[in-house]
């Protein structure tokens, strides 16, 4: 058999290619990529809440007066809708950047705090007309007040003042145990037939140590 000098330097090519894919004497592996860490949820800082008391009828003008649907749903609802922070082992009432006092808070936590109501309304001693509004309130040493202000949807602390509806003071008292979570509560009175009074009862929030309420009553 005759040699072949290009088989042999195939031959050569491919030994020293196969040498030249082993590691180095001594060399350590590459490292296997590493895989990101899994993503662990977290509560948010703050949640969303709603309260409501539901009446079982409505003003209509056309019917020339309230009109009931037997319903104990109710057709028409008084509701508040708000942000919940929590206290998180802060004393938040007076905290500069929670509850400051002498500066109007948004009574809540992110978009700001919606009154809606279905029908005419007073609260304390002020009548409010059937729409939509935004609670603030006023935090002061010498006492609260809740503001009812036309401007909704607005974000934060966005308050103008020029559209303050009403100011209406607030009852303030002092809690043995604190609220880890502002809760706002619409409290119906209970009246039994044929009691001739109107839906009434108590608006009522608290955070922390400190409960602030007053009365609410349909129409005027």
């Amino acid at each position: 058999m005759r040699f072949s000098p290009f088989l042999a330097v195939i031959a050569l090519t491919g030994a020293s290619a196969g040498k030249a894919q082993q590691p180095p004497a001594g060399a350590q592996p590459a490292a296997a990529p590493t895989q990101p860490a899994p993503r662990i949820p977290r509560v948010t800082a703050s949640s969303r809440a709603s309260v409501q008391v539901l009446i079982d009828s409505r003003w209509d003008a056309r019917e020339g007066g309230w009109f009931g649907a037997l319903n104990l749903a109710g057709p028409a609802k008084i509701a508040i809708d708000y942000g919940q922070p929590h206290m998180r082992g802060r004393s938040v009432i007076g905290m500069p950047g929670v509850v400051p006092w002498d500066s109007v808070w948004r009574t809540g936590a992110n978009m700001s705090t919606q009154l809606s109501t279905e029908v005419d309304i007073t609260i304390g001693n002020t009548f409010i007309p059937r729409g939509v509004y935004t609670l603030f309130s006023l935090p002061t040493r010498n006492g609260w007040k809740l503001i009812v202000s036309k401007q909704v949807l607005q974000w934060r602390t966005d308050y103008d003042a020029s559209k303050d509806f009403a100011r209406i003071d607030l009852r303030q008292r002092t809690l043995a145990e604190p609220v880890e979570s502002l809760t706002f509560w619409l409290i119906p009175a209970i009246e039994s037939p044929p009691s001739t009074t109107f839906p009434h009862g108590v608006l009522k929030f608290a955070w922390g140590n400190t409960e602030l309420s007053t009365d609410w009553r349909v129409g005027r």
